[in-house]
């Protein structure tokens, strides 16, 4: 029989029963639980909604009002006398639905009455909906058999035992939040792990000792410290050791998935515990650090809380390498650097479904809730350009930050962990007391990342046995709680005790794991079983030795043949047939074309397309992300062409490369600190790769400055952590406003040091071909900080010939390009970007013969020696001036004077011309601005002011 027949069929049978408008609330009821659940009713029910949907042309959410008028037409049609079920059979059919909801009540509720807190000071919440007595079910029916839905497990059971697999499952140490999903597949997944297993992973005995062995291993290290370094900070795991075991859990678990890279985000806490217990670091080499007698590379260093670390691993699929994050003190900021660090390193694998390496991000609960960046990653798990294939998260839930108190002033919502539900992950919260739960939880957690390729949470509710660090008092604000810390016994003595009442360990044997660590630390010895031994098994797909100890003067042929340029232009310019391009974008590939051929003079778009072109053609690979990449928020780039007739993307510069891959452009969503840490991340483990990362205005970093301050520009002194991220700051005042002119050069330049970064003006296209080339072709693997212009983009004056990409090189600094006697030259104006071109109009309006301008193309490392040979044939001026657009307190004056100085010598005084000392970076209105402008450029040139 077909369905159409079977659901008529019921229809005729049904006619003449129960289905009377009379039982509309109980109908409403059933076809609510069809609506939430559509498996969790009998099929013969199912079938008949679906068909009524159908029927009257309703979609998945039928309004239960014409739901109600179907029953009344079939009361109203039916035959002769009601022939229906007995009122006992009706009555079982109303509380089967009843059933149903509550099943469904303890799927989506039943977290709020589980016993997370081991301390027990956040008693459950009320939860009506999980009563028996809300769904008017009563004691009597416990014994009563019911269909379990789609309840895992038996088809039909009583009431009792439905409860009792309810409750095991969803309301003892683990809180499952996942009824939010979108997808039924995921949620039929989890409910599968979960309630098959009834929260209860039945480890072999094995496994049990082993876990012990784990958490004696944590809180032994803990212990050994508090006693050996006295008040010295370590930012104790005590509270929450279960962490160890989890993440041993989650890397063999991974290697034998197939997993081979793991890398790992992680703030202070538990970090040290981190590093011995699960990485494989030396105890000597930890006690050396806390004596100050352990010093690694030629940088100044870190603290030991921050230094990242890797290793290999022994699991069942063969080894892992597992990579810890350097991380400095602000919150979170190390969760994007961990996704970009992976994202290259499945670029490298080719591994384009995350089956290779796995992002580990480990959090604390304050902090993920309060920091932003939290939210901002979160939110380029599952975009094309940034996804890792899904991220595990583990909280360590402490309950308080810092001095705040976690349930009531740090964060509007229930939990720490409900950010994450605006990407669908679901969150398994657990109670770090119960080791076996918390290992069971990342079971789940990581089969459910390798099933799906999502983020997934878990929320270790735990606590913390000291203070903020071991110095600190934490009962002067928390009283309550350390009274309860105080009298817990810890998580290792708890599951110790419990397995000897389990009669799986004596309490000898429970206490000699104990001495065995404590020997193991006294001997200096690994406290890893799985740690691969000398030589390594992991060959680093990135290498990065051939950077190592590089400066930046060594010399790079960046040069292009024309007959290449013009070769890889003409295979750029091939579009799909009947590809149509926007009028004002076919004008702009139209004169591409003609500055290929030499025609035109070259500008910066042409300039800076051939310089990927011809990076793409030596095998380099490229990543440019920002808001408006692809296009380029000044209508200058066009990497990426639309098909106006069908909105088809074109992407010239992946298509004439044999692995499109190598050429990426994204435009990011709208976040700076997330974006540029992922970039950061990725270009620390892609050095053959040009990454950039493009701000739509140059102020616009501003939002990342934590990645600038402790990534970009300190990375390498602190980690010896070398980079090679470009980033393109648009920069020039033309008038736009305080947020659309600077880029805060003055900010790059004071965090000038040890030759950390390199800070270019580029100010014409061959110097922003020449200089990308650059970056890559020289050995020297430094982050480069680009003034990149906007109203230079289309300048007449800021062209080059296209002789200049083939026989040029990128100038540090540019010297007169007029033909001026040097012996009548009195005055000279040095400057940077785009002012030069308004000085040298100026100047050429003007007729002066006595005033030449040098611009400085490189600010940092500051370029003295070709300063000095453009300074050099000036030998009776008598004026040095140093000009910018920015004020007297920004821009490059006060960190570059004295380079500026050193060249000059004592007996040449140097002025300078700036606007005035701005608490702003720039005027809002367009009169004043015109107005500074011109007093700047006058002032420079010697010459009078029109009013003066």
């Amino acid at each position: 029989m077909n369905d159409s027949s079977s659901t008529g069929g019921l229809k005729a049978r049904w006619s003449t029963s129960h289905l009377d408008a009379g039982n509309a609330a109980y109908l409403d009821a059933l076809y609510e639980a069809f609506l939430e659940d559509p498996a969790s009713i009998d099929p013969a029910w199912r079938a008949y909604f679906e068909q009524l949907q159908a029927d009257t042309g309703g979609g998945r959410d039928l309004p239960h009002s014409r739901i109600r008028e179907e029953f009344r037409r079939l009361t109203d049609t039916r035959h002769g006398a009601r022939a229906g079920l007995s009122t006992v059979n009706l009555e079982h059919e109303r509380k089967q639905v009843r059933v149903l909801q509550l099943i469904n009540a303890y799927r989506f509720l039943g977290h709020r009455i589980a016993r997370l807190d081991p301390l027990g000071l956040h008693q459950p919440e009320a939860t009506p909906e999980l009563t028996l007595a809300h769904h008017r079910l009563a004691e009597e029916d416990l014994d009563t058999v019911f269909n379990t839905g789609s309840l895992s497990g038996p088809a039909e059971a009583t009431l009792g035992e439905i409860l009792d697999i309810l409750q095991s499952t969803y309301t003892d140490t683990i809180g499952a939040e996942y009824m939010h999903l979108m997808e039924t597949a995921e949620k039929r997944w989890l409910q599968k792990r979960l309630e098959g297993s009834r929260g209860r992973p039945g480890f072999s005995t094995t496994q049990q000792r082993y876990i012990l062995d784990r958490l004696s291993a944590a809180e032994g290290l803990e212990r050994y410290l508090h006693s050996r370094y006295v008040g010295q900070k370590r930012f104790s795991l005590e509270g929450g050791e279960s962490l160890i075991p989890m993440l041993d859990e989650l890397i063999q678990r991974a290697g034998g998935a197939g997993i081979q890279e793991i890398v790992l985000g992680m703030a202070h806490r538990g970090r040290l515990n981190v590093l011995v217990n699960i990485l494989g670091k030396s105890p000597q080499i930890l006690f050396q650090e806390f004596e100050g007698t352990h010093r690694r590379g030629n940088g100044t260093g870190d603290v030991k809380y921050h230094m990242g670390f890797s290793s290999d691993m022994n699991t069942p699929g063969g080894p892992v390498h597992v990579a810890l994050a350097f991380n400095p003190s602000h919150l979170e900021i190390v969760g994007p650097v961990v996704e970009g660090s992976v994202r290259a390193r499945q670029t490298n694998r080719q591994d384009a479904d995350g089956d290779e390496v796995l992002p580990v991000v480990v959090h604390g609960d304050a902090s993920f809730a309060g920091q932003g960046v939290v939210m901002e990653t979160l939110n380029i798990s599952q975009t094309r350009g940034f996804s890792t294939k899904g991220t595990v998260h583990i909280v360590i839930n402490n309950q308080i930050g810092f001095t705040t108190s976690t349930m009531r002033d740090a964060r509007s919502t229930d939990y720490c962990t409900d950010v994450a539900k605006m990407v669908n992950a679901p969150i398994l919260h657990v109670n770090g007391d119960d080791p076996e739960a918390v290992v069971f939880a990342v079971q789940i957690a990581f089969d459910y990342r390798m099933a799906f390729r999502k983020d997934v949470v878990i929320d270790l509710v735990c606590y913390r046995r000291h203070g903020h660090n071991e110095a600190d008092e934490p009962a002067v604000t928390q009283p309550a709680m350390y009274q309860a810390i105080r009298k817990l016994p810890t998580t290792r003595a708890l599951y110790g005790q419990r397995l000897v009442e389990q009669g799986v360990m004596k309490e000898e044997e429970v206490e000699a794991l104990v001495s065995s660590c404590r020997d193991r630390l006294d001997a200096g010895d690994s406290m890893v079983p799985h740690l691969c031994q000398e030589p390594s098994p992991y060959h680093p797909i990135a290498d990065w030795n051939p950077y190592k100890d590089r400066e930046w003067t060594e010399p790079a042929d960046t040069r292009v043949s024309l007959e290449t340029l013009q070769r890889l232009w003409r295979r750029l310019e091939r579009l799909p047939e009947g590809f149509e391009l926007h009028p004002r974008v076919a004008k702009i590939m139209e004169d591409r074309s003609r500055m290929a051929e030499g025609e035109l003079p070259t500008d910066w778009g042409f300039g800076e397309t051939m310089a990927y072109a011809s990076l793409l053609e030596q095998g380099y690979a490229v990543r440019l992300s920002g808001q408006d990449s692809g296009r380029g928020t000044f209508f200058h780039r066009h990497a990426v062409l639309f098909d106006q007739k069908t909105g088809q993307r074109w992407i010239p510069l992946r298509k004439f490369i044999d692995d499109e891959s190598r050429f990426l452009v994204i435009d990011s969503l709208l976040s700076e600190e997330a974006v540029l840490a992922f970039e950061y991340g990725y270009a620390t483990a892609a050095p053959n790769t040009l990454t950039l990362w493009e701000a739509q205005f140059g102020d616009f970093a501003n939002g990342a400055q934590v990645v600038i301050d402790q990534f970009i520009s300190s990375g390498e002194q602190k980690w010896g952590r070398l980079c090679g991220l470009v980033m393109l700051l648009p920069h020039g005042y033309e008038g736009q406003g305080p947020e659309h002119s600077s880029a805060r050069l003055e900010r790059y330049l004071q965090l000038c040091a040890q030759h950390n970064i390199q800070v270019c003006v580029p100010s014409t296209p061959s110097q922003i071909f020449h200089l990308l080339r650059r970056q890559m072709i020289r050995p020297y693997r430094k982050p480069l900080v680009v003034m990149s212009p906007k109203s230079l983009l289309r300048h007449r004056l800021a062209v080059s010939p296209l002789s200049e990409f083939s026989d040029g090189r990128f100038r540090n600094v540019i010297g007169e390009i007029d033909d001026l006697d040097a012996g009548q030259v009195e005055r000279v104006v040095m400057c940077a970007g785009k002012l030069y071109y308004e000085l040298l109009e100026t100047r050429r309006e003007a007729g002066l013969q006595n005033v030449v301008i040098i611009r400085l193309e490189q600010l940092y490392p500051f370029p003295e020696d070709e300063l000095a040979e453009a300074l050099a044939p000036y030998t009776k001026a008598s004026d040095f001036v140093w000009a910018q657009e920015e004020p007297l307190n920004q821009g490059a004056w006060y960190s570059s004077q004295h380079h500026i100085r050193s060249v000059l010598g004592e007996k040449r005084y140097l002025q300078h011309v700036t606007r005035p000392a701005s608490a702003s970076p720039a005027v809002g209105y367009l009169e004043v601005h015109k107005r500074q402008q011109e007093v700047v450029i006058h002032k420079a040139l010697g010459l009078p002011l029109a009013n003066d």
